[in-house]
């Protein structure tokens, strides 16, 4: 999140802090991060805000380093399937994981949502967007970079919530993406050579094509990114 921001770990810090004002975070609060990877907002929830976060997460690698890194922290990494998820909590946030569960699936990952999100709770999905609903990603993405993965568009979205919840609001940063991908690519481009003994001119080559036109399509404004604040009916 770039308003203030003049580097990517400023960006990278505004964007967590943002989901934590959104989401209300206050000491003590039972907080769960579906789809956590390595545990980034679990551990700046835990750390900043003092909240006692369980996040899980489908990567052995991930999870492993982030118990690693967390272990000092009010952080509960857990390698388990979101569906599995168990007990209720006081905020629900999903940052980047929407994106992966499939258009069939949207529904079922809203209820989880929903039955794991405490009365007067607050929830906040933080996804990329197409503006076109689709059965099917983009092809070349779904074959070399992320399997299966479909960006939902707001429609599909706003039919994945219906009767479950009150759309509070609804935030497009959007263009923050794209500068956010270009640093990525830099930071990419200029580390390659010493990485470049363990990744091939192939790899190299895939992932400057992908981050470059992923910012291409955030320029276009043909993918956004959403952040959805939602709450149950009935909430004072």
């Amino acid at each position: 999140y770039w308003k203030d921001a003049t580097t990517l770990a400023e960006a990278q810090e505004a964007k967590l802090d943002l989901v934590c004002r959104k989401l209300g975070l206050q000491p003590g609060m039972r907080v769960l991060d579906l789809g956590c990877g390595w545990g980034g907002f679990a551990a700046y929830a835990a750390e900043r805000y003092g909240c006692s976060v369980v996040g899980l997460s489908l990567s052995k690698d991930q999870h492993t380093l982030g118990r690693e890194m967390w272990k000092d922290l009010d952080v509960d990494l857990r390698l388990a399937d979101y569906r599995d998820v168990a007990g209720t909590f006081d905020r629900v946030a999903s940052i980047g994981m929407m994106e992966h569960v499939g258009p069939k699936n949207l529904r079922t990952a809203m209820e989880v949502v929903h039955r794991s999100l405490a009365g007067d709770g607050i929830a906040l999905i933080h996804t990329i967007s197409g503006r076109r609903s689709r059965r099917h990603g983009t092809p070349f993405v779904e074959r070399y970079i992320f399997p299966n993965a479909v960006s939902p568009s707001l429609a599909q979205l706003g039919t994945a919530v219906e009767g479950l919840f009150v759309l509070e609001d609804l935030h497009n940063i959007g263009p923050d993406y794209e500068r956010t991908l270009l640093a990525w690519w830099h930071n990419f481009d200029r580390a390659y050579p010493d990485l470049s003994h363990r990744y091939d001119e192939r790899f190299y080559r895939m992932w400057t094509f992908y981050l470059l036109a992923a910012a291409g399509a955030s320029r276009a404004r043909d993918a956004q990114l959403f952040q959805l604040v939602l709450t149950k009916p009935g909430r004072a």
